[in-house]
């Protein structure tokens, strides 16, 4: 098993501007194209950080005058991905009549509650609080970017002296300041005094670059960028980090102690609120956790707001020593290391606070480092965490950028309460969406690239849950993987291809699901093969095939997924998809019909183990599910319409007029029932049986 981030060869950062597409484009889409390029490569800027604008004339809608108008990204999103309507679009006159309004840094706040009377053509889209360090600077084009380089600069304890040094008074600087209405008058100022500078550097935050036009903006921001990378490459103190202090371990060994913790740190965190995990074991990550710095820079907290708003202001260094590569040892300590970071975040809390501030968050760490192994992150969700993990890449960057050249400083602990606190800051997240029902939950589906097992996915996906699909098909699984993708995006859904009679692939198949998101809550059996025949030309190994994938199968998956879900402590739920025939014989079909009896039986055994440890287990029966039923498909269908004396091709027909409603029974019912059953909708049953089969009263549980 390998990692989950890959390191790539260092390339030189280049300008992709094409200037024949670029004449094609009016000057809000060059704006567009222009932050697409930036937002695209990670060096540049980190994802959802960093902003773009643009001051273009344009036809008032009100009396057809031209105005200058500025576009700028609007509060969220992010650069790499954003559209037109991801920007936010302000009258220049009005932002300049702002000025009249400002009654000072302590009520600098109230600023951002004008914003909207500024907005240009009925624009819904939200101004961000960067708004004004846009609106102000005196020239067409800004760019506002958090590269690693240019920040490991501003985060020197020598910030100042070294911009003056390596740029020879082509960037102006300023001195660390909250983002907000203060700080643009400020840039404002400074770029009007100095009309040579092609941008400020603010201390320990980030970069501002502007020029003439889309594409000089541009260029320039890459040349400042490069012209950074460069001198740090030239003049940067080798070993980073003081050095090597612990050997990394091969990386099968990185995987497999990563894959056994991340359940059990998951159990701990998520008490109040699911959290979901990611693994980084890269280059630079491992060797940051392999330093002989490493407690001390963790220590000192990030410095760029965008970094530590993501990633909290200090990690969690997890005591490990891989010469001695104890895992019960750590085990046993993380209950007094959480403690102890919980109480020095709320000590952080009850020392910054302010009279109006919010009541301390979640309290638990967002990255894990681990010596030897690489770094852990969870948040509420999948990319949340995935994204956490890049930031914290980016602040490791950043540490060895200002140590190689300099001394890193970190963000004043009261400056970083500040922001995380922040009033603003807070009012955007009580905005934010209720969670759906399955919010920061992995399930895993077996027999996943079949009709049931797709729609069990999607309707999963759609309610918020991580999945990761499993199948014995390949082309079939990522034909799946592709649809799913494009449901859900590439975070919250991963495949593995396994057979599910294999001990050792079932085992596999949750160590990938662990690795990949943190552990294993909802676990859909669904895998399944069908077969008919009767008694006397049954084979053994007819019956020996339905009672490896349908009995066996399950079994091995429910026994790993238990385990995990014990270690876990925060419940969980099984659901077997079975079969009507697991409750009524049908002739020419003892195989299927036995092993699918065993796996009803099966459910309420592992039910009454489970209900101890908060986990349930419940039975979905579904019956003559033909439609994307990939069973269907082959010779079941023949044969069962033999056994009944039909055209194949009448089968659907035939079981729709059988059933007592008359009616079809579809994937998408079966996902309903299983998203029933998974959730926190039936929280008070198990060993329970759904049939879902438009009605069968031979099949009526008694």
């Amino acid at each position: 098993m390998t990692a989950m981030n890959e390191t790539k060869p260092k390339e030189p950062i280049a300008s992709l501007w094409d200037d024949a597409h670029a004449a094609t484009l009016s000057e809000p889409e060059l704006l567009l194209y222009r932050s697409n390029l930036l937002g695209s490569d990670l060096r540049i800027t980190n994802f959802g950080g960093g902003n773009t604008s643009a001051k273009v004339m344009m036809a008032d809608p009100l009396d057809g005058q031209q105005v200058e108008v500025l576009w700028v990204k609007g509060s969220g999103g992010d650069l790499g991905s954003i559209k037109l309507d991801g920007f936010s679009t302000l009258y220049m006159s009005k932002l300049n009549a702002l000025k009249g309004r400002y009654r000072g840094l302590a009520l600098e706040d109230e600023m951002v509650a004008y914003l909207p009377h500024c907005t240009f053509n009925l624009n819904p889209r939200a101004a961000s609080i960067d708004t004004p360090l846009h609106a102000y600077i005196d020239r067409k084009h800004v760019d506002h970017m958090h590269p690693d380089s240019v920040i490991a600069i501003a985060a020197c304890k020598n910030s100042e002296a070294l911009t003056q040094k390596i740029f020879e008074g082509e960037l102006g600087w300023l001195p660390w300041q909250r983002p907000g209405y203060d700080l643009g008058l400020k840039l404002e100022a400074l770029s009007q005094s100095q009309p040579q500078l092609k941008g400020i550097i603010l201390e320990g935050h980030g970069l501002f670059t502007w020029g003439d036009s889309a594409k000089s903006c541009y260029e320039t921001t890459l040349a400042i960028i490069k012209r950074a990378e460069d001198w740090l490459d030239q003049n940067t103190k080798k070993p980073s980090f003081g050095g090597a202090k612990v050997q990394v371990l091969p990386a099968e060994q990185r995987a497999a102690l990563a894959a056994k913790l991340m359940p059990l740190l998951r159990g701990k965190i998520s008490k109040d609120e699911y959290k979901l995990g990611h693994f980084d074991d890269s280059a630079a990550v491992l060797e940051f956790v392999c330093s002989a710095d490493l407690q001390p820079l963790a220590a000192l907290g990030t410095s760029c707001p965008d970094h530590f708003l993501r990633t909290k202001i200090r990690p969690f260094v997890i005591d490990f020593d891989p010469a001695n590569p104890n895992f019960d040892a750590v085990v046993a300590g993380l209950d007094a290391g959480l403690e102890q970071y919980r109480a020095d975040y709320v000590a952080y809390h009850t020392r910054c606070k302010r009279d109006n501030s919010p009541a301390v968050r979640d309290a638990n760490p967002i990255i894990y480092l681990i010596p030897g192994v690489g770094m852990l992150s969870f948040a509420k969700d999948k990319a949340t965490a995935r994204i956490a993990g890049e930031f914290y890449v980016n602040a490791i960057n950043v540490m060895r950028g200002a140590n190689g050249v300099d001394t890193y400083v970190g963000l004043p602990e009261q400056e970083a309460f500040d922001i995380e606190y922040w009033l603003l800051e807070e009012a955007k997240l009580q905005r934010m969406p209720k969670p759906k029902s399955l919010a920061g939950r992995i399930a895993l589906v077996t027999g996943g690239a079949g009709g049931i097992g797709q729609a069990v996915a999607r309707q999963l996906l759609a309610e918020g849950a991580c999945v990761m699909l499993t199948d014995i098909d390949q082309e079939a699984l990522e034909a799946a993987h592709q649809v799913l993708v494009k449901a859900a995006g590439k975070d919250a859904i991963a495949t593995v291809r396994a057979n599910i009679t294999s001990e050792q692939d079932v085992e596999a198949i949750l160590t990938a699901t662990a690795l990949r998101f943190g552990g294993v809550d909802l676990l859909v059996s669904n895998a399944g093969i069908a077969s008919s025949a009767p008694l006397e030309d049954t084979t053994l190994e007819i019956w020996q095939r339905n009672q490896d994938i349908l009995v066996t199968g399950y079994f091995l998956a429910s026994r790993a997924a238990f385990r995990i879900m014990k270690q876990q402590g925060l419940g969980g739920s099984m659901v077997f998809v079975a079969s009507k025939n697991g409750l009524v014989a049908s002739a020419g079909a003892s195989a299927y019909c036995t092993a699918k009896a065993a796996e009803i039986h099966l459910a309420r055994c592992i039910a009454l183990e489970g209900a101890n440890y908060g986990i349930r287990v419940n039975v979905v029966n579904p019956d003559a599910v033909i439609r994307g039923s990939r069973i269907w498909d082959g010779k079941w269908k023949e044969e069962r319409a033999a056994s009944n004396k039909i055209e194949a091709d009448d089968i659907e027909d035939f079981y729709r007029k059988r059933s007592m409603l008359k009616l079809s029974v579809l994937p998408e019912d079966i996902a309903e029932a299983v998203y029933f059953l998974a959730s926190d909708k039936s929280a008070k049953s198990t060993g329970n049986i759904l049939n879902v089969d438009a009605g069968n009263a031979a099949a009526f549980t008694r």
